[in-house]
């Protein structure tokens, strides 16, 4: 096991964000996540993975690139899916230690340092965010929290997964198993986060899991029923590969 070391700046950490209409959070998210970084690593990218905005997310993501030499903006013109977004982004971006979060910040950046150090320090290949875990701090709806917690169960007990949240938007990736596991990723839009932790350990890959504060950060664009039963599908199907290999 290789650990890299977050204290020496030739570690590159790439901070990839999702962005989908999301003009109204991009500024501040940007600029939060730019002076996190910077009181622990000077080697850094911020890469706005903008998807086929029509709100004008794409024009202050160039904006804020042409702004910000650690700021770069990848332009999708039509959407294609957070999963798609990040794919494409991860393999564009130079990071040996690859992250993403969601733009409204719903987890506290207080843990973007632990988050990066449990693949830097740690020697761990990937960690994620956990909203699930008794030490997590969690300020949501009890409707979406018993979705939520009816989610990961299934996703435990049909797919085998030893993690307590799969979808928390605040993930690091060490940059080679990553790479090696995206092309079998098939999940374009939310199981994509599900279908790579699950994925990375049945490859043996180790995954950490941190307890996060987390607050609803807004308006979501997660359907509920359309997106639990579309991933409820996912899962099953999923499954089903795993049986026939």
């Amino acid at each position: 096991m290789t650990n890299l070391n977050v204290s020496n700046d030739s570690v590159m950490v790439s901070v990839v964000f999702p962005a989908y209409n999301e003009v109204d959070f991009l500024q501040e998210a940007v600029a939060k996540t730019a002076q996190t970084l910077n009181e622990f690593t000077q080697s850094y990218e911020i890469i706005i993975a903008e998807d086929g905005s029509t709100d004008g997310t794409a024009e202050r993501s160039e904006e804020l690139s042409q702004e910000n030499p650690h700021v770069k903006h990848i332009h999708r013109e039509e959407r294609q899916g957070r999963g798609k977004a990040l794919n494409y982004s991860f393999k564009q971006s130079r990071g040996e230690v690859m992250v993403y979060m969601d733009l409204d910040l719903a987890t506290s950046l207080k843990h973007l340092k632990p988050l990066v150090e449990a693949i830097t320090v740690e020697g761990y290949d990937f960690a994620t965010g956990s909203r699930m875990l008794p030490e997590s701090k969690v300020e949501r709806t009890l409707r979406r929290s018993l979705t939520s917690k009816t989610y990961n169960f299934c996703v435990r007990h049909i797919l085998g997964s030893k993690l307590r949240d799969h979808q928390c938007g605040f993930k690091a990736f060490k940059r080679e198993p990553t790479l090696q596991l995206l092309d079998e990723v098939a999940a374009n839009h939310w199981f994509w986060d599900t279908e790579i932790l699950v994925r990375a350990q049945r490859r043996g890959y180790r995954v950490k899991e941190i307890p996060v504060e987390w607050k609803s950060g807004g308006k979501t664009k997660v359907n509920l029923f359309k997106d639990s039963y579309n991933m409820g599908k996912q899962v099953l199907q999923l499954w089903w590969q795993f049986k026939k290999e």
